[in-house]
């Protein structure tokens, strides 16, 4: 059987998600305001959790309506054949979001479509009790300018819970975004570094993308345990560890040692191998690297003179250096990098919007 499937992204990622989906062989695929459809079956949604390395979550589209009552809401959603995706003691709490609609609150939406999934499974499996105290179906119901869509998440937690982030330091970059950035630099080839690592994220995604290694392979999805999926995940996962290529160059540097014991500690849960350094930006010298970073916001983690200084820094260190990425929130990074950028991208760093700044030939 083939499901109408999508998968959530951050705006401004839509284009890598649907790329991903495309090398992975999916069809119909159609990036649209944070989503990327296309059709799957249930080897294919399996293969979409293991290996999306920019998407949140994978959904199925079970029913697509127009509500603009909570009578049509609890109605339409009544109406769909719960019974053939809930089993009897299935838990299945219901989420929700509500964007430039008529039925703008989230909590009522819930709760009625809670109500008439309930009415609808008490009906058909003939009880009077739903015990939910089987595995999780989580449903979601999106609705956007009065259209409604009626989910079930596959992936459960989302999809940057990787499970290799054992340590954190302050203002962690999400993995998503991360492995976004480093597939929106082009890197294939030759050696990458983080000067400004922080927890290890990039470049554990880096490392992670160099080797071919399916960000999911270290963690499990709620549809592992649905009833009508049987094998496919256990397929997945061990063509996964196939996969796995040679490992690439990649360096993850930081002044703040603290940081590069959680980089260590992180990439080892990720069983990736890293070059780490205890090192100021300052003195970065390696020659040849594609370098992407993720320096501080003035906006969240220290003052602006700072970070406009370290930002100067950066510019004279890097000078050389043809390939270099920077993200950053402050509109006035290229002035004291000391270099227009030769291409820039807006995209959001959690709720913050930032710009992706791309840098192809030496700063002269």
């Amino acid at each position: 059987m083939t499901y109408n499937c999508f998968a959530s992204c951050s705006f401004g990622l839509e284009g890598m998600s649907a790329l991903e989906l495309r090398k992975l062989s999916f069809t119909d695929v159609q990036p649209k305001d944070a989503r990327v459809y296309f059709k799957a079956d249930l080897l294919g949604i399996a293969k979409a959790n293991m290996w999306l390395r920019t998407a949140d979550r994978v959904y199925i589209e079970i029913a697509h309506f127009s509500a603009v009552t909570f009578d049509e809401l609890f109605e339409n959603v009544k109406q769909i054949a719960w019974e053939e995706y809930l089993p009897q003691n299935a838990a299945f709490p219901v989420d929700g979001d509500s964007v430039k609609s008529t039925l703008f609150s989230v909590s009522d939406v819930q709760s009625i479509s809670k109500k008439a999934i309930v009415d609808r499974l008490m009906a058909k499996h003939n009880t009077k009790t739903l015990p939910e105290s089987g595995n999780r179906y989580n449903v979601h119901i999106k609705i956007l300018r009065d259209e409604v869509s009626v989910c079930l998440n596959t992936s459960g937690a989302g999809l940057n819970r990787r499970g290799y982030r054992v340590t954190n330091v302050s203002a962690p970059i999400r993995e998503t975004l991360a492995a976004g950035l480093v597939m929106l630099s082009g890197w294939r080839t030759g050696a990458f570094a983080d000067p400004m690592c922080g927890s290890g994220t990039i470049a554990i995604e880096a490392a992670m993308i160099g080797a071919n290694i399916a960000p999911g392979r270290s963690r499990t999805f709620d549809s592992e345990y649905w009833h009508f999926i049987d094998d496919e995940f256990s397929k997945v996962r061990a063509q996964a560890k196939l996969d796995i290529t040679d490992a690439k160059e990649v360096y993850a540097s930081d002044i703040d040692k603290k940081a590069v014991r959680a980089t260590d500690a992180n990439a080892q849960a990720a069983g990736v191998d890293l070059r780490i350094y205890h090192a100021d930006v300052s003195d970065f010298a390696r020659k040849g690297c594609s370098v992407l970073t993720n320096p501080p916001y003035a906006a969240r983690l220290g003052e602006q003179q700072q970070v406009r200084k370290l930002y100067r820094q950066m510019g004279d260190a890097l000078r050389s250096t043809q390939r270099k990425y920077i993200i950053t929130a402050d509109n006035e990074f290229e002035r004291y990098f000391g270099k227009r950028a030769d291409k820039k991208r807006k995209l959001y760093n959690g709720n913050i919007r930032c710009t992706f700044y791309q840098y192809f030939k030496p700063v002269k």
